[in-house]
């Protein structure tokens, strides 16, 4: 084989295994019950259960929340595999010989809210907004 021909057969093998590396990232948002609302760093994703793809690991503000119970905030860290930290990153994401993928699942039970322990004026004010919103104007 001549010179030119070795070195494009290099090329050709790098940007084959260039392409080849792909790391995937999701979380899935579970509760109890299920059915809860859930807001991740401010942006709704939808209703447990419920997944997400991400790019970046770090710490997430997920709120949850469903009628009859209370609405949970949570910070929620995301640890960093060793294959995701600098310089291993690059290699994964890029060289890596087989699809990496990465999945994290966060559960949470939610507590039922109980009149008693509310407010009773907050309690008489949501019930004039539910006699409010009930009439139909004419």
């Amino acid at each position: 084989m001549s010179p030119v021909a070795v070195r494009l057969s290099l090329v050709a093998a790098i940007l084959i295994a260039a392409g080849s590396g792909c790391v995937s990232r999701r979380f899935t948002v579970i509760s109890d019950p299920p059915g809860a609302l859930v807001e991740v760093d401010g942006q709704r994703i939808g209703v447990t259960p419920v997944s997400m793809d991400f790019t970046y690991y770090g710490t997430r503000n997920i709120t949850l929340s469903k009628p009859g119970y209370q609405t949970l905030a949570v910070e929620q860290p995301q640890r960093t595999p060793w294959y995701q930290i600098f310089p291993f990153e690059f290699f994964s994401d890029n060289f890596a010989l087989t699809h990496i993928t990465d999945r994290h699942v966060f559960n949470y039970r939610l507590v039922p809210s109980s009149p008693d322990s509310e407010n009773p004026g907050s309690l008489i004010e949501r019930g004039r907004n539910f006699r409010s919103q009930a009439q139909i104007p004419q």
